[in-house]
């Protein structure tokens, strides 16, 4: 599939289940809780690093115990099989240090 081709709620919703991320009709986003801020700014550096290497980067919120991620392709406008890529991975690190989808 075409990294640039917009995709629907319906195209992702089993590539998302479990991951904690949704589908608002315009991007991808999800909360993570963590049990302190250090581990929230943990998650995030990691987070950074790998969305470095992907060269797509989240819009984030961060704050006590808890990141915010919000994924969309502003190149096209809406989500693409970059921000689903993304969304994976940032679910799995997540779920390897212990933050848990809220």
């Amino acid at each position: 599939m075409d990294r640039r081709t917009l995709l629907s709620r319906e195209d992702v919703a089993s590539d998302l289940d479990g991951t904690g991320f949704r589908h608002d009709g315009e991007r991808l986003t999800a909360e993570f809780r963590t049990a302190d801020f250090a581990s929230a700014v943990r998650l995030l550096d990691t987070v950074a690093v790998e969305a470095d290497g992907m060269n797509h980067h989240p819009d984030v919120s961060l704050g006590w115990g808890r990141v915010e991620f919000d994924l969309q392709s502003h190149d096209v406008g809406g989500v693409t099989s970059r921000d689903v890529a993304l969304a994976l991975r940032i679910a799995e690190i997540a779920g390897e240090q212990g933050a848990a989808a809220h």
